[in-house]
């Protein structure tokens, strides 16, 4: 999903996932001049009616949320999977 203002693109979000049982949002960026507006809750919106209407009952949806972006995503119903589970991440080096 792409937000587009005077033909430029100012944020997006993507869904990433095996197309069956296990999905994740990521990538949800908007320019910081065009923050505070709600922009980023309209790209929520819209990926999350994506997800309920092409993933199927059960499918597992995850992020990572940095910062203040957890109030965002609890609106749409996300919460904090620790202590249960626990988000791990690596970079890949090239020596």
């Amino acid at each position: 999903m792409t937000v587009v203002h005077d033909g430029a693109a100012i944020g997006m979000g993507r869904i990433i996932g095996d197309g069956g049982t296990a999905f994740q949002i990521v990538d949800i960026a908007l320019d910081p001049s065009h923050q505070g507006k709600g922009l980023g809750k309209q790209i929520m919106a819209a990926l999350m009616a994506r997800l309920k209407t092409e993933a199927p009952e059960g499918a597992y949806v995850s992020l990572i949320a940095d910062g203040d972006a957890r109030h965002l995503y609890a609106q749409f119903g996300f919460e904090p999977v620790m202590p249960a589970s626990i988000g791990m991440a690596m970079l890949i080096g090239r020596d």
